[in-house]
Formats: C-alpha cells, sequence, structure tokens
C-alpha cells in the first residue's frame, strides 16, 4: 500500500472509494492545514515551472489559484479580497505586464 502523506482534494476520497480501494485519511487541525496548503503550493508552483504547453501550464495555474482560495479562507478573507489588494498594489507599484527585469541600481 503506497503512502502518500499529503494534502488531496475534497472529493479524493470519493474518486478513491468508486475504484473499490481501501484508503485513510485524517482531519488537519488548522495549523497543520495552513503547513500543508503551504507545501502543496510548491507542489503546484514546481509543477507550473516544468509544465510543457500552455494547456498545461493553465491547470496548474488553475491548481494554484484553488490554493489562494483556500489559504485567503484561512487567513480570514476571501479571494476577492486578495485580488482588492492585488489591484492596490498594482496601482502604486504597477504589474509585471510591461516585461522589465531590474539588472542593477548604482550605489553612490
Amino acid at each position: 500500500m503506497p503512502f502518500y502523506n499529503k494534502l488531496v482534494r475534497d472529493k479524493i476520497p470519493e474518486v478513491i472509494a468508486k475504484t473499490g480501494k481501501s484508503f485513510n485519511t485524517t482531519l488537519l487541525e488548522k495549523d497543520a492545514y495552513i503547513k500543508e496548503l503551504k507545501k502543496k503550493c510548491y507542489e503546484e508552483l514546481d509543477e507550473y515551472a516544468s509544465a510543457e504547453s500552455d494547456v498545461h501550464a493553465i491547470e496548474e495555474l488553475a491548481d494554484l489559484l484553488e490554493l489562494m482560495h483556500a489559504l485567503s479562507k484561512v487567513h480570514g478573507a476571501d479571494i476577492s479580497e486578495v485580488d482588492r489588494v492585488r489591484q492596490e498594489k498594482a496601482e502604486k507599484r504597477g504589474g509585471f505586464e510591461k516585461r522589465i527585469f531590474l539588472v542593477n541600481v548604482e550605489d553612490e
């Protein structure tokens, strides 16, 4: 029996049950849940970074967005609040659309 020991989407137990396989799960306390969400972000970011097609990249970005929804909830907000803060930062400092790559800044 393989051990996964990782956070999975809410319907994964149903998917596994439909295959007739047995499995074990546990529910995480808030601190452990946040820790696992953060680990999952790195996992999905790695998968995005190694995506070799736009379709695969979009799938991985969707996974990251789902994690952002979950993380915003555990921090007492929802994704609209995160987006509001994103928009404020974009207004003050800009976004990343112009592809500007800072090489150096001269110290005086």
